[in-house]
């Protein structure tokens, strides 16, 4: 017995076997990714972005979970001019404190370790920075479009998620 009755559409009630989509579903699919990449293309700049950063990825390290962001999280003060942007990462027992600001990047990781940080940008090679003995790292230069930092320590590697300056 079919279970996929005809509701007069041509593309029947939606309750088929179970086997996946039937030859109507991935034809109105194809249909419309056609029309979606006529009608709203994706942007190539966009493209090179997403192809970069798929390229940049580190399949042994752990992803760092974005904990706070002050765009999305902090309470905005009357009269503050320009304050920084303040992130924070965790990832098991390793936090990652970031400040963006006009002048560059400040960041801290916890608890205190030796670690190499890759500051990684869609527009060009990763910028390495290093930790000091309080876990302390600058960029002289903030990241312009999308970044992510990459923690290399000698226990692990720990990877931020990518995020818009």
């Amino acid at each position: 017995m079919n279970d996929d009755i005809d509701d007069g559409t041509g593309f029947g009630d939606g309750t088929d076997s179970g086997d996946g989509p039937g030859v109507e579903e991935e034809l109105l699919e194809e249909e419309l990714r056609q029309a979606a990449s006529l009608l709203d293309p994706v942007p190539p700049a966009l493209l090179q972005a997403a192809v970069d950063a798929f390229a940049l990825r580190d399949l042994e390290a752990r992803v760092a979970e974005l904990t706070f962001d002050s765009l999305l999280d902090a309470l905005p003060v009357r009269g503050a001019a320009a304050a920084p942007r303040m992130l924070t990462f965790s990832a098991g027992g390793v936090t990652l404190d970031v400040e963006l600001t006009e002048e560059g990047l400040i960041g801290q990781v916890l608890p205190p370790a030796p670690a190499r940080i890759d500051l990684l940008t869609a527009s060009g090679p990763a910028t390495p920075l290093t930790t000091d003995d309080m876990g302390r790292f600058t960029a002289p230069a903030p990241p312009h479009g999308p970044f992510a930092l990459r923690l290399h320590t000698p226990e692990e590697t720990v990877m931020t998620e990518w995020l818009r300056a």
